[in-house]
């Protein structure tokens, strides 16, 4: 009997995981920096494991394939600016677009946690 080395044990565990491929080709639409920060920020809450690093990526490739990287950028600066204060904050939170681009954002997140948590 032949018993495969690491390297092919690598690229069986590589081709037993390709119908998953499909999910994260839509994440590489989004910036590397954009997924580290979302997975880090998803650890922070959820807890510092390896289970927790899995679910969080699994998170950030649904909202990926869900919604383009310009909608998420648009739908994070109103959610970030937003939470500023003073008077000019309220346009960001209070307007038909910002609350149309946290709609979005919201249902991606919420779809990304029944397929991931």
């Amino acid at each position: 009997m032949i018993r495969p080395t690491g390297f092919a044990k690598l690229a069986l565990c590589i081709a037993a995981f390709m119908p998953l491929a499909g999910q994260a080709t839509a994440a590489q639409d989004y910036p590397t920096e954009t997924v580290a920060d979302y997975v880090l920020g998803c650890m922070r809450s959820n807890g510092q494991t390896r289970e927790v690093l899995e679910r969080c990526s699994c998170s950030i490739d649904v909202i990926a394939s869900l919604i383009p990287y310009e909608q998420y950028e648009r739908s994070e600066t109103f959610r970030r600016m937003a939470l500023t204060t003073g008077e000019a904050s309220s346009l960001f939170r209070e307007t038909a677009p910002a609350r149309a681009a946290g709609s979005a954002l919201r249902r991606a997140q919420a779809e990304a946690d029944i397929r991931c948590f």
